[in-house]
């Protein structure tokens, strides 16, 4: 009990030093060699992506209540694993990860937000606790002190709070940012849908997955490459972003 209480404490002290701002990562889906999907007038994810990725983090810039981090600032690839520590390494309090869709059915349309699923949540717990390295960087500086006596009931406890917090939170969040979609961008799932997705990974930063609509949609590919369309995506996201912040006042001082 004593280690679990050390934590919390090490939790709210670090708090204050967050407090000012909410730290945002945004991941442009995709990049370099690995250029996503391609629209039949190849168009590629990765561009567009890259390009909503900016102008959202211009808009969270802009804010002073956040600062915006992308987790890639140019055409170059970056492994899953890769994007997640970008976002632990700055510090981030939400990481929100852009993508556009494709399927088979060239149809399909509109945009969903994803959220990681509880299969998933319990695949990584599991991969965490049987690396101490991974949980003192999961833990900070609670993570030495829970690591001491190897007590895996005890970071086991811990790390499911993570996780459970971090998928609360970003459900939350993915509502809202659907919510703002609604009244600009059609809309492909009207709720969160839980996924099994790598970037949807970190137990510690809750995260969202935006697809921002179908490239593989001919009409839809010729919005998703013009400028006002995604200019329309990424406000709505720095919306639903900004409401999820408003309605939770102490959020940035969770991290």
């Amino acid at each position: 009990m004593k280690k679990l209480m050390a934590f919390f404490m090490l939790l709210l002290l670090c708090s204050s030093a967050n407090a000012a701002k909410v730290i945002i990562a945004v991941d442009a889906g995709h990049g370099g060699k690995d250029s996503g999907a391609i629209g039949k007038h190849n168009l590629y994810e990765k561009t567009v992506t890259f390009s909503i990725a900016k102008k959202l983090t211009n808009l969270l810039n802009n804010d002073p209540n956040f600062k915006g981090v992308l987790t890639r600032s140019s055409d170059n690839f970056i492994s899953v694993s890769q994007r997640s520590d970008i976002a632990r390494k700055n510090k981030a309090n939400l990481l929100v990860s852009i993508h556009a869709d494709a399927a088979p059915n060239r149809s399909a349309s509109g945009a969903s937000v994803w959220v990681l699923s509880t299969k998933r949540a319990d695949t990584e717990l599991g991969r965490w606790l049987e690396q101490d390295e991974k949980q003192s960087q999961l833990l900070g500086g609670a993570g030495d002190a829970l690591s001491d006596d190897h007590n895996r009931h005890l970071s086991q406890a811990v790390l499911d709070l993570q996780f459970s917090y971090s998928q609360r939170v970003g459900y939350e969040l993915a509502t809202q940012v659907i919510k703002e979609m609604s009244g600009s961008i059609k809309l492909h799932k009207r709720k969160p849908e839980h996924a099994s997705l790598g970037v949807l990974r970190s137990p510690d930063i809750p995260s969202i997955l935006v697809e921002v609509g179908f490239i593989s949609n001919e009409t839809e590919e010729s919005l998703l490459a013009s400028n006002t369309h995604q200019d329309k995506i990424a406000r709505a996201i720095y919306q639903g972003i900004k409401n999820y912040v408003k309605q939770n006042p102490k959020f940035g001082e969770r991290h």
